[in-house]
């Protein structure tokens, strides 16, 4: 499947460039021409993995219909860690402090961006991420997103899913297990990055969504689990955390 899917994409970046038109031919042999530039993406369903561009996902047959990557951004497996982004920001970098994060001026009293307290900073009350301030949305494409405040609980919610701490392929972490079909995501205990450090790998895993903590602006909620516990939790905007793309269902 993955051969094939490579195969195609390759085709289609050769189009482009010549600015050929794309023929699809589809069962009952029928066709449909479209351009390159038209195309918005690329789905092929297998076995309940979902494919695009190489980014697999699972349906864990939740209530919201989201459906959770099975890889970090930044990651090629769903053992690796991957990248660490403070909040609302969207690369990488040496060093996560409050002196470093892109939102403020120096200080978690003088935030810049998604603010609701004046004491905080300048207003906008915005508390959902922008899709150009979102790490999975500017890494992996405009269908991905990183999960709301609400997605998160859902996702460990007793009602849905197990949560089981575990190893796997020798790299600690949380393993979700849908109660509707079996399927499965594994969370990697990556920990966190604070200035240069990187705490806790292997023990902890925090894991952003795009909402802001609507008690504290220089606060976002995110996902975090131990080995004994896994929960909706809130941590400075400046921290280095990783990233779970989620994304809906269209039908």
């Amino acid at each position: 499947m993955k051969r094939n899917i490579i195969t195609i994409l390759l085709a289609l970046v050769a189009a482009a460039g010549q600015g050929q038109k794309v023929v699809l031919h589809m069962a009952g042999n029928k066709t449909f021409e479209c351009t390159v530039s038209q195309l918005d993406s690329i789905i092929f369903e297998d076995d309940g993995f979902i494919i695009v561009d190489e980014h697999e996902w699972v349906d864990l047959g939740l209530p919201s219909g989201t459906l959770w990557a099975t890889c970090n951004v930044g990651a090629n497996s769903p053992e690796e860690y991957g990248d660490y982004f403070a909040w609302g920001e969207t690369e990488p970098k040496k060093k996560y402090r409050w002196y470093t994060y892109k939102w403020c001026r120096h200080s978690k009293n003088r935030i810049t961006k998604y603010c609701i307290n004046s004491k905080s900073g300048k207003v906008d009350n915005k508390t959902e991420l922008l899709p150009e301030d979102d790490a999975a949305t500017t890494n992996w494409g405009s269908e991905w997103q990183m999960p709301s405040y609400n997605q998160i609980k859902e996702l460990y919610n007793s009602e849905y899913t197990t949560s089981e701490w575990t190893t796997q392929n020798g790299v600690n972490g949380m393993l979700i297990t849908s109660k509707s079909n079996g399927d499965t995501i594994f969370l990697p205990a990556a920990g966190e990055h604070y200035g240069k450090s990187l705490e806790r790998a292997g023990t902890e895993g925090d894991y952003w969504s795009r909402s802001l903590d609507a008690s504290y602006g220089g606060s976002g909620y995110d996902l975090y689990f131990n080995f004994c516990s896994i929960d909706w939790n809130n941590g400075r905007r400046c921290y280095g955390r990783s990233v779970r793309p989620v994304r809906v269902k269209t039908r």
